[in-house]
């Protein structure tokens, strides 16, 4: 690989405010992680409206029932067709849906150029799926992107909405203190960051690279890429064979 950053745009055009829709048989799980840090800025801002829906608003019975046992046998409940259709077509009577977003296991795994592309977007609606899954035809017919947060299964799909969010949200300008930051982020340019120090200088003999305070800033950044250049070889191969 080449050992200099390709001179490309760096620029990213943004529908903002965006809006996030997201369907759950426990909402709970997810107020935590928006009311807090980077995202409850986000919303405080007025750049990004995210709204959890319990899908037990639209379940078959009075009961609540969203899942009934999966045709054929076998372990595991299934939720059903008609409580994630009835939300899906209301909720998309109300705005248009750029994707619906059903975070699955089995889906495309995230990395920071999906999280950059769905940031373009201005409406989102992401489905939690549970118990064993959804009836695959909602898969079939509602569902435009099925994305993974890594090899590896949860109890539900909530934890991954509030990852899939996250790395979404910080990528709208205004959310971040330093608008640049995001662009600099590991995985962006298929390059891990390079290491990073503050105060003190020296601590219990370890000290900060000389070049990070020579406040010569191009030898700063030629450094910074030469680090980023080695962690990715020793840590991330993979990632520059991407390139």
């Amino acid at each position: 690989m080449n050992n200099t950053r390709k001179n490309k745009p760096r620029f990213f055009f943004y529908l903002c405010p965006m809006r996030i829709d997201i369907l759950s048989v426990l909402p709970e799980l997810l107020e935590s992680p928006f009311q807090h840090s980077i995202m409850k800025r986000a919303q405080d801002k007025g750049l990004l409206t995210i709204q959890v829906h319990q899908l037990r608003k639209w379940a078959v019975n009075e009961y609540g029932q969203v899942d009934d046992y999966q045709y054929g046998g076998g372990a595991g409940m299934v939720m059903m067709c008609e409580p994630l259709a009835k939300a899906i077509e209301e909720l998309s009577s109300e705005r248009k849906y750029d994707e619906i977003i059903f975070l699955t296991p089995d889906g495309e795994t995230l990395n920071q150029q999906i999280a950059n592309t769905f940031s373009l977007k201005e409406n989102l609606l992401l489905i939690c799926g549970h118990y064993k899954g959804i009836d695959d035809r909602i898969r079939q017919h509602f569902v435009t992107k099925e994305i993974s947060i890594g090899d590896y299964v949860l109890s539900g799909g909530e934890l991954a909405a509030a990852v899939l969010v996250d790395a979404i949200g910080r990528l709208l300008p205004g959310v971040l203190n330093d608008e640049t930051s995001a662009l600099f982020d590991s995985f962006q340019d298929h390059l891990l960051a390079p290491p990073v120090f503050t105060r003190p200088e020296d601590f219990r003999g370890w000290k900060v690279p000389k070049i990070l305070m020579s406040g010569d800033h191009k030898k700063i950044e030629e450094w910074r890429l030469d680090q980023s250049l080695k962690r990715t070889q020793k840590r991330r191969p993979d990632i520059l064979k991407e390139e």
